[in-house]
Order: C-alpha cells, then sequence, then structure tokens
C-alpha cells in the first residue's frame, strides 16, 4: 500500500472518530476533543493532498498552518467557557 493511500485512509479515519464523538458524546470537554481529532483528520487530508509525484505544493501547508492556529483558539475560548458554564453550574 503506497504511504499516500495510507495517510489518506488515516485522515478519514480520524475525521470518523472526530465525527462520531462530537454527534455522540454529552459531556462538553469530550466534545472540544472531538473537534480537535476531526481537524487533525482534516489537517492530515489537507498535507497528504499537498504533495504531486516529487514536488511539494506550499498552499496546502500554509492552509494547515493558519488552521491550526484557528484551532488553537477556538479551543482556548470553548475551554474557557467550559470552565465559566462549570462555575455557574448550582
Amino acid at each position: 500500500m503506497p504511504p499516500g493511500t495510507l495517510f489518506l485512509l488515516a485522515s478519514a479515519l480520524l475525521f470518523a472518530i472526530g465525527t462520531h464523538g462530537l454527534v455522540t458524546c454529552r459531556h462538553l470537554l469530550r466534545k472540544v476533543l472531538a473537534l480537535n481529532v476531526a481537524t487533525t483528520g482534516v489537517f492530515l487530508l489537507l498535507v497528504t493532498l499537498g504533495r504531486s509525484g516529487t514536488t511539494v505544493d506550499p498552499v496546502p501547508h500554509a492552509m494547515v498552518l493558519t488552521g491550526i492556529v484557528v484551532a488553537l483558539s477556538t479551543t482556548a475560548v470553548a475551554l474557557g467557557l467550559i470552565v465559566r458554564l462549570e462555575r455557574r453550574r448550582p
């Protein structure tokens, strides 16, 4: 099996696991973790598709770096909101 196919399968598996966790879990922290797993699958897909033959396309790599920053800030805001919600519970 070529490495590209293996990476495509791994990215699909990560995305499926993350989506499943996002839909089925009720706990908010687990939903945030599942969202991070799904975005990791998308990042792996973009990096895998960015390689064509012997050359590497820099645009998908730049998109992944931007996506990592956005995912990090989204995770930080989500965790802050979860902490605030938990403190307000009686």
